[in-house]
């Protein structure tokens, strides 16, 4: 028989999802000190048609690549693999060729992702075979979800797409296949900017488990049934530059704005001239936005975990890895499950 202590780390193995560990962090600059970020520092692409790159991890279960590029595959519960960074920009753009995965319940997404949670996001829901959401997130605050905005796309499923994000101090443009379709600028992002150093993550999930919530299941499109499967995303490349220079991003404080960053061996918006690269962005007047999103995979308030972002005195708790905007709606969704069980462990 297992002893209570073996358990209880068996049963928080088990009821962590693998898709909590996509878009998470282990230090929270803005609490704390913290590692120094590598910095991209210039310009890459990754062509995956070629095999993997050396600028990027492959993280979980079901990441391959082939002739279309990196496959991500969900095929049962728990797949979910990942493509990340091991750098960091400090401000910049990324142009990804993606074709979605399709299914109910199956969400495929580029996101660009600080230590401190700032976030800008690409997510498509696999059933939703007509548009791409955009969202962003400021320090990973969660308190409300009117941030994210759905746009018309053609078959973003079966057909080959590019998706851009450009990312300067004065604003974020997001663009399908070089054309503009959302602005976000610091006037207007109700105080949430994204404005610390991030890094590229690319993934696949399956929202649509029995395993989660109702609410998760919901947003994903429906319960996702694994024997119509698998359900497969593909990226062909990824462009991605930093309009900073350097070889690591520091910040100076904890007030986790952009002016607190310092670049070695370089500066902040030391290639800001590479923006020019997509034409006069300051020309261009914004959409206006028609369908919004609920910002995350529950509809409505996730709960309380992070003591800085809950109004409770800043205690911290800086042994829990810290999770995007989106992701703590789904660790919130084990908690209530994963208490009882450790109750009943512990009764044994």
């Amino acid at each position: 028989m297992l002893s209570k202590s073996t358990s209880i780390v068996t049963l928080l193995a088990l009821f962590v999802s693998p898709s909590l560990q996509q878009t998470s962090t282990t230090c929270d600059p803005i609490r704390g000190a913290c590692p120094a970020d590598p910095a991209l520092g210039r310009s890459m692409k990754a062509d995956f048609t070629t095999g993997q790159s050396n600028d990027f991890t492959g993280m979980g279960n079901g990441l391959s690549f082939d002739s279309n590029g990196a496959v991500l595959k969900i095929a049962q519960s728990g797949d979910s693999p990942t493509l990340q960074s091991k750098w960091y920009i400090m401000f910049g753009s990324f142009t990804a060729r993606v074709k979605a995965a399709p299914g109910q319940g199956i969400v495929s997404s580029v996101v660009l992702q600080s230590d401190d949670l700032d976030e800008i996001d690409w997510e498509w829901v696999g059933s939703q075979n007509n548009q791409v959401q955009s969202n962003y997130f400021g320090k990973g605050q969660t308190t409300t979800y009117d941030r994210g905005a759905a746009h018309a796309v053609t078959n973003p499923t079966g057909e080959w797409h590019t998706y851009t994000v450009i990312w300067t101090k004065d604003q974020i443009t997001w663009q399908i296949d070089g054309q503009t379709v959302r602005i976000l600028t610091p006037a207007n992002a109700k105080g949430q900017y994204p404005q610390t150093p991030m890094r590229l993550k690319i993934g696949a999930w399956s929202g649509g488990d029995p395993s989660n919530a109702a609410g998760t299941i919901e947003w994903a499109g429906g319960a996702t049934d694994y024997s119509k499967g698998p359900y497969l995303m593909y990226v062909s490349s990824v462009e991605v530059t930093d309009f900073s220079t350097g070889t690591q991003y520091s910040y100076g404080d904890q007030s986790g704005t952009w002016t607190s960053i310092t670049a070695a061996g370089g500066a902040v918006n030391g290639n800001a001239n590479a923006a020019s690269q997509h034409g006069d962005l300051t020309a261009v007047a914004a959409p206006a936005i028609t369908s919004t999103t609920a910002g995350g995979p529950v509809a409505g308030t996730g709960p309380c975990v992070w003591a800085a972002r809950c109004n409770d005195g800043g205690q911290q708790q800086a042994a829990l890895p810290l999770y995007s905007g989106a992701e703590r709606n789904r660790l919130g969704l084990v908690i209530g499950g994963l208490a009882g069980a450790l109750v009943a462990v512990w009764m044994m």
